[in-house]
């Protein structure tokens, strides 16, 4: 049997909650097609994310690695194309702002997703959940994670398929604010299952 290390974010910024840290939860030992599910919550820090990842893959041998975050304002699925090799945004959780800064000194430009995220969105299409291709991981947490992480597996020559996919804001977050577009966390849930099973 395969193991996949499936990661989600604890609560960040203004938001009271991340429908990602429910949903690692909630698949951790779970056996999904070929694959037992590992899972871990990680921290929204510049400075420990990619480091709890790494750990995580040298704990758990993985076959594969899905990392998951939430992109409130988006209104689907999305599979990331590419990671860049740039810290800027909001704050993190530690209170620090990056701005125009590289997150590995002289590293590539970019990093593309190793996990088939093509299938991914046909696969939630037919499913009648909404996916789309993203282009762009932003600068925030969860690009540096997911540039970090094929960056060290390209590092060690371990060809395991790794990326990141965004989900929406959950049912209960678009409650507390007008106007943000929302999933059902069970939809969410489903839809990492189905990615599971595409792998």
């Amino acid at each position: 049997m395969k193991t996949i290390l499936v990661t989600g974010f604890e609560p960040f910024l203004n938001h009271e909650d991340n429908p990602t840290r429910k949903i690692a939860a909630a698949i951790d030992g779970e056996v999904i097609g070929e694959y037992v599910v590992k899972a871990a919550v990680l921290p929204v820090t510049f400075s420990e994310a990619a480091g709890k990842v790494k750990e995580k893959i040298e704990e758990t041998n993985p076959d594969a690695v899905m990392m998951l975050g939430l992109a409130a304002g988006r209104n689907r699925i999305t599979p990331e194309r590419v990671a860049i090799n740039c810290n800027d945004g909001e704050v993190d959780n530690n209170g620090v702002k990056k701005q125009d800064e590289e997150i590995i000194e002289g590293g590539p430009a970019a990093y593309f997703s190793t996990l088939p995220i093509r299938t991914f969105v046909d696969r939630l299409t037919e499913a009648g959940i909404p996916a789309a291709i993203s282009n762009t991981a932003g600068t925030y947490v969860c690009n540096n994670i997911m540039y970090q992480t094929l960056h060290y597996l390209k590092e060690r020559d371990l060809s395991i398929p790794a990326g990141f996919i965004h989900v929406p804001a959950s049912h209960q977050m678009a409650l507390q604010k007008h106007g943000l577009a929302s999933m059902s966390e069970e939809e969410m849930l489903r839809a990492v299952r189905l990615m599971i099973e595409a792998m």
